[in-house]
């Protein structure tokens, strides 16, 4: 299981977009995904009270008190993707110490960036209360202009790069049936293409992302099998001592 957490104190950034454009195409893809929902809003419970087939689970009443045992509950599935509210909260928080991964959503301005410095703090915290355990996290740039990048969009993905902030390949770019799941409760597949434009282009943006992502938890977890590994032999070899 990995579990993926979609954080950043600032609203609007493109949290449950992010999150529920990665669940379906995850699904798609074959795994068995579970979408923690703990936006106030809650933007995805709404999506799956509507006609989607889409395979991906949802808990929609996670708390501050239920939020660590709900994402070690969804276990049992491939990918666990947590929504949060928009805020540097205690909830917030928890959902972190649970993260494999933390996406860090994010648009091209300068309030943005400054609150994606923010969400970097928090992890950073919580590694320390979890005596440095490292917790991997990317930048994801959201609602992108996917034909060309203004110069300001530069400017702020450079500033990123000089202050060492780790950035997905992948951005997400600004589109039409991102917008049209949410309003017609279905998943990009299920979308009519005579209703809604751009579905093609928005799915590959969408596979190549979930791709991107799922390599990346991959990785994590191979790296973390690994420390484990390392430090079980250690403790062998100094109990034989």
């Amino acid at each position: 299981m990995a579990v993926i957490v979609v954080a950043n104190p600032k609203g609007g950034a493109g949290k449950s977009t992010a999150t529920l454009v990665l669940a379906t195409t995850f699904a798609e893809l074959g795994k068995t995904v579970t979408i923690v929902d703990a936006d106030p809003n809650h933007p995805i419970v709404r999506w799956r009270a509507g006609k989607s087939k889409s395979t991906v689970k949802v808990i929609g009443d996670s708390t501050e008190s239920s939020i660590v045992r709900d994402i070690r509950g969804a276990s049992v599935d491939d990918i666990v993707l947590v929504d949060l509210e928009g805020t540097a909260s205690r909830l917030v928080a928890r959902a972190i110490t649970q993260a494999d991964l933390v996406i860090i959503p994010l648009q091209a301005s300068g309030l943005d960036t400054v609150q994606a410095g923010r969400a970097v703090g928090l992890i950073h915290e919580e590694e320390e209360i979890q005596d440095g355990r490292k917790i991997p996290y990317r930048v994801l740039f959201t609602r992108t202009n996917p034909v060309i990048t203004p110069k300001i969009e530069q400017e702020i993905i450079q500033s990123l790069k000089n202050s060492d902030l780790p950035t997905f390949q992948t951005r997400l770019h600004e589109r039409q049936a991102y917008k049209a799941m949410f309003v017609r409760g279905l998943a990009l597949d299920e979308l009519d293409p005579i209703q809604v434009s751009g579905i093609e282009a928005a799915s590959e943006n969408a596979v190549r992302l979930a791709l991107e992502v799922s390599e990346l938890a991959l990785a994590i977890q191979n790296e973390k099998k690994g420390q484990k590994s390392g430090q079980l032999k250690g403790d062998m070899e100094v109990a034989n001592v």
